[in-house]
């Protein structure tokens, strides 16, 4: 069982700051997911931890035993990158036994893990084929096996899945998922850019942020399971990145502290927030968030005017135009009989409103409703 530790990780180019005071502890047997924007650094977090990148500051360990300046060869992890990078004049099995065969192990030995791992991602009816005869999901799942043979402390993932299509993307991620299940002694860290892998994945979520948006400051915006993240984003770039389609926002003023939370003026009208506000000044200026499918619809309350729907069968989001200067909201609904152009009724629950100071950092929720 393999623990990963960072600590106050940095890492510059020509004095560039692209990852700075990164702080991270990844469990035995946890699967660990980095998720952020373009330019965030994930990609170049992992690659740190595979050796491939070096490291500007700060303390990178397994198990314990600081390995900086340890070659990536010698570090036992496994790395499947996005582009599959086998050989094609090579079978399957060739492919999953070439780097067994550098390492000079008994032919024995290595058709045992071959065969191990063959059975384990259901490639056996593969094993004579070349890389040219297979689906670009066969192909993806020859690169994890390539990887699994080693044996390696720790499993990592850059982007694997974003060559494939929407369908294959869905089938591999279950067996993604299922490989963790059964290897449950190695770590495993994924990078992605989307947040269906993420969310479905994860036992850990690490949501970085590009240097360029927090100047001196970490670029890990939120660290937890992928629920926290969603339930009780930390701050409002959290808020904004996790979630499709995106939290609404709006733009309020602190009008009191109560004993169940604070009031906030809201478009001239008072709307209660079941959020802690005891460290906020009078009037301070506040950004308020709902989930579309917090916002309850038909209740008396605000009014909005639909401007668009986006019908999905099962459900529809509406975006209502509400209030003068304020953006456009977006609502989660299974009413099918609404039309653009109608008028449409909402309320904003206060137990369902998060609430952000100035500075972007969410207020402590005092209630807690999950989604419906």
């Amino acid at each position: 069982m393999t623990q990963v530790s960072l600590h106050h990780i940095a890492l510059a180019y020509n004095g560039q700051h692209v990852l700075n005071d990164v702080n991270l502890d990844i469990a035995p047997g946890e699967f660990c997911v980095f998720i952020g924007p373009s330019g965030c650094g994930k990609s170049s977090l992992l690659r740190l931890i595979a050796g491939l990148e070096p490291v500007s500051a700060g303390t990178l360990a397994i198990d314990g035993q600081t390995i900086n300046e340890v070659p990536p060869a010698e570090r036992n992890i496994a790395m499947v990158f996005q582009s599959y990078a086998l050989y094609p004049h090579m079978t399957v099995y060739d492919n999953m036994a070439f780097g067994l065969t550098r390492q000079k192990l008994p032919r024995a030995e290595i058709e045992r893990r071959v065969m191990d791992a063959a059975s384990i991602l259901q490639l056996e009816p593969l094993l004579a084929r070349k890389p040219g005869a297979l689906s670009g999901g066969q192909r993806q799942r020859v690169a994890i096996g390539r990887a699994i043979v080693k044996k390696p402390k720790v499993f990592l993932f850059d982007e694997p899945l974003s060559n494939l299509d929407a369908s294959l993307r869905a089938q591999t991620r279950l067996e993604i998922a299922r490989l963790h299940r059964e290897l449950n002694s190695a770590s495993m860290i994924y990078v992605t850019h989307d947040q269906v892998e993420a969310m479905t994945l994860a036992d850990k979520i690490v949501l970085l942020r590009p240097a360029a948006e927090a100047p001196g400051q970490s670029n890990v915006a939120q660290i937890g399971t992928p629920l926290a993240l969603y339930h009780q984003p930390a701050n409002l770039f959290a808020a904004r990145f996790i979630g499709t389609p995106a939290m609404n926002f709006l733009d309020a003023r602190l009008a009191a502290i109560t004993p169940d939370g604070i009031d906030v003026m809201l478009q001239g009208r008072v709307c209660a927030v079941a959020v802690d506000g005891d460290q906020l000044a009078p009037d301070a200026a506040l950004t308020l968030g709902i989930r579309p499918e917090h916002m309850v619809l038909g209740q008396d309350g605000w009014q909005g005017r639909i401007v668009h729907i986006e019908a999905l069968g099962e459900h529809s989001y509406v975006h209502l135009a509400w209030a003068d200067g304020q953006p456009t909201l977006i609502a989660k609904t299974q009413e099918e009989g609404l039309r653009v152009g109608d008028t449409l009724a909402f309320s904003l629950p206060a137990a369902a409103l998060h609430a952000f100071r100035s500075d972007g950092v969410a207020l402590r929720r005092l209630q807690f409703r999950p989604s419906a």
